[in-house]
């Protein structure tokens, strides 16, 4: 019964440990060169891609669905800057100060 319990144990063992090994192909693909005429025929099969992708429009700029609703003239004038608001000891006085952080 050791026997098997050390003979299940190893398997565990092993398990983890073989998964981790390169998948190595040791049969090679016996695959023949290319001839001569299928190298052209792929040439000529990049060369007319290359040219349909050429003939692809440019992409239109991006859709923008709040686009009607925001005004175009907000967008071009930047707001007008408000003069500083000077302080007074009037207004100091008034304003609450707390020792108590946010």
């Amino acid at each position: 019964m050791r026997v098997f319990r050390v003979a299940a144990m190893i398997a565990l063992w092993t398990g983890p440990a073989f998964a981790q090994m390169p998948n190595l192909n040791l049969l090679q693909d016996n695959t023949p060169p290319k001839t001569d005429e299928q190298r052209e025929q792929e040439q000529a099969t990049d060369k007319a891609y290359k040219e349909s992708l050429k003939k692809i429009p440019d992409a239109k700029a991006a859709n923008d669905p709040w686009g009607a609703v925001r005004s175009t003239d907000a967008a071009k004038t930047p707001p007008a800057k408000a003069p500083p608001a000077k302080t007074t000891t009037a207004t100091k006085s008034k304003t609450k100060t707390s020792s108590a952080p946010n």
